[in-house]
């Protein structure tokens, strides 16, 4: 063997060797938690009642010390609360570990008619019973109806409820704060669904073909009577997902060659291409003005799936609203991350420390105890600003007295020639063009998945910058630090030759490839262009979500719409850069680029070539606007 290798090998040995013993502790920790709920907690389930006599199952652990009452802490989903059965304890019971030692009532309970509960299930189902009066049921009377039989039959409660969930849980937290129970006195909507046209599923009309395609695979298949178990999805043909959802080919594709028809919400959807009623009717915004119990909104920067969720959640529950009881924490977290144990890096983001256990324990914990136990809880809560909000690009934590921040300087940046960000119209005018093709289109990350993956939110995107149907357009290098707060306003005049587009737009953070502090050669991060926020629209809703319309080929249009919010410092000696792109695939699904009424339906011979044209002159002027903050 060659003596050179012997050094590696045995480096490799050691770091195989490390890996198992961390596996182990890991292991080991979970076995010792699963031991403390187990032998602290009983367990009790039950059938409990709705107004019109459905049944919902509810499992509820209470503690055994029964020195002192007790607040409940309640989960509401659709995804299921096993493990069934009452000598069946669930591993984890709280948001955190912390929680389950400090001491609270946990209940979780099947939504109607998903697992072991009866009833019909309907997904984002309207909140109007509280319109109909009398039996009429919906998932805030079913929240109402559930909290009343708890605090009237639970042993040793207190009176008070909390609710938090993650996404769909999340968004059943939210639905909570609808006519609300006077014992639910704090929620935390954690990366709430609000509304599916601009989230998840959709952004600004544009489709996440892989998110649907894999999620509502075995979330929406249908069942005959109760049962405990996750349905098997289909088998996988292969990990890539670029490679796969390419040869799916159009949408209309799904149902002929996988669902067959037997996914009802996937049909409905289908069926529902712009912002009618169907979908105006799931807007769970409209509902959530005089919120009454004390709430943290949660969401993630990184959050692939529900960052529009959160931001539009605490938008709307703190307008107008009579008490300072909403609160907003953004975190540098994919979705979720904040529940686990590790938050210091997020796919390439290296934050610095381990941002998930500094909010359970500074930000959640205290915030539930505050709201739910006595006053010997030390008000620790009372120090919670009304925005908590992590500054990427500088990696600190900052509180705000609202978000986004009211103060700040307005920039405006035009695109200009050359490939520059002007900070004054580029009196030489013109335009930049490439050329969009549905058979070769810009993938959203330069790794293989599955089509529906999380670290490319702050992935290096220098893999699509050297593109040709890539528009790449920077700043001159920043000589003092920059920081960005809020949404990031687009104009763009755009034209294409064919009558139909998507515009993709990212926001991006170009490195230097010398290290400020050595003057060398940065090896780790060297000319890394991150990615700090991307968005899309889909052309046809560019004046109207519900009204949709074709391009005139050719002829300039003013395209607006905005880049969701962050909080980013540009540091001195970085670049800020824009990238501009007609597809982000598979991720979002390809604009046919021949106008079609519904591009569900749309046929293979319907996606064409396009030569797509950005302006950037004095008569048509694309720019960006957002606020810069001082730090």
């Amino acid at each position: 063997m060659n003596k050179k290798a012997l050094p590696r090998l045995f480096g490799l040995f050691v770091l195989l060797v490390l890996a198992g013993f961390t596996q182990a502790a890991e292991t080991k920790k979970q076995d010792k938690r699963a031991d403390y709920i187990r032998s602290h907690y009983a367990k009790y389930e039950y059938q409990i009642p709705m107004r019109d006599g459905i049944k919902l199952f509810t499992s509820v652990y209470i503690p055994y010390d029964k020195k002192s009452e007790y607040p409940m802490m309640m989960q509401r989903t659709p995804y299921r609360v096993a493990p069934y059965g009452a000598d069946k304890y669930k591993t984890k019971l709280g948001p955190s570990e912390i929680f389950e030692k400090e001491g609270f009532i946990f209940v979780f309970q099947d939504v109607r008619g998903k697992f072991m509960s009866e009833g019909k299930y309907v997904n984002m189902r309207p909140q109007d019973a509280g319109d109909k009066g009398g039996k009429a049921t919906d998932d805030a009377t079913d929240t109402y109806d559930t909290i009343d039989w708890l605090v009237k039959n639970v042993p040793n409660n207190n009176g008070k409820v909390g609710m938090w969930g993650t996404s769909y849980p999340g968004y059943y937290t939210s639905v909570a704060a609808i006519n609300s129970h006077k014992a639910l006195k704090a929620i935390s909507p954690q990366a709430p669904i609000a509304d599916w046209f601009f989230d998840d599923f959709h952004r600004n009309g544009a489709f996440s073909t892989p998110m649907a395609f894999i999620f509502f695979d075995t979330f929406d298949k249908q069942r005959d009577g109760e049962f405990a178990y996750w349905p098997k999805g289909m088998d996988s043909v292969t990990p890539d997902g670029y490679e796969f959802f390419r040869n799916l080919g159009p949408l209309s594709n799904v149902n002929k060659n996988y669902f067959k028809g037997e996914r009802p919400f996937w049909n409905e959807l289908t069926e529902h291409p712009n912002y009618d009623s169907y979908w105006q009717k799931r807007d769970l915004l409209q509902h959530l003005d005089n919120v009454k119990p004390a709430t943290l909104v949660v969401g993630g920067w990184y959050d692939t799936e529900d960052l529009y969720g959160p931001l539009a959640t605490y938008k709307k529950m703190s307008k107008d609203n009579k008490k300072d009881n909403v609160h907003i924490i953004m975190g540098p977290w994919y979705h979720g991350q904040w529940n686990s144990k590790d938050g210091s890096k997020m796919g390439e983001a290296d934050l610095g420390f381990n941002t998930s256990e500094w909010f359970q324990e500074r930000i959640l914990l205290p915030f539930f105890k505050d709201n739910l136990k006595d006053a010997d809880s030390n008000n620790e809560a009372g120090f919670l600003a009304q925005a908590t909000i992590f500054e990427t690009g500088a990696n600190r934590w900052r509180e705000f007295d609202t978000w986004p921040p009211k103060q700040g300087k307005d920039v405006t940046l035009y695109l200009g020639n050359n490939e520059k960000l002007l900070t004054h119209k580029d009196k030489q005018g013109g335009f930049s063009d490439y050329i969009s093709d549905p058979k070769k289109p810009v993938p959203h990350s330069a790794h293989t998945s599955r089509g529906w993956d999380r670290p490319y939110m702050a992935e290096d995107q220098r893999f699509t910058a050297r593109r040709t149907d890539v528009l790449v357009f920077n700043t001159d290098v920043a000589t003092e630090d920059q920081t960005i707060a809020g949404a990031i306003d687009l104009n763009l005049w755009f034209s294409t030759d064919q009558s139909a587009a998507d515009i993709v737009v990212k926001l991006v953070d170009v490195f230097p490839g010398m290290d400020a502090n050595s003057n060398k050669v940065d090896k780790e991060t060297g000319n890394r262009h991150e990615l700090v926020r991307w968005g899309i629209i889909r052309g046809r809703f560019r004046n109207s979500m519900s009204i949709p319309e074709p391009f005139e080929a050719n002829k300039p249009t003013l395209v607006k719409f905005e880049l969701l919010d962050v909080l980013h410092t540009i540091k001195r000696g970085h670049k800020l850069q824009i990238q501009v792109q007609s597809s982000m695939f598979p991720f979002m699904d390809m604009n046919p680029q021949k106008y079609v009424d519904n591009i569900f339906k749309a046929k293979a011979e319907d996606y064409v070539r396009a030569e797509h044209k950005l302006y950037h002159s004095d008569k048509y002027p694309s720019s960006i606007e957002f606020k810069v903050i001082d730090r």
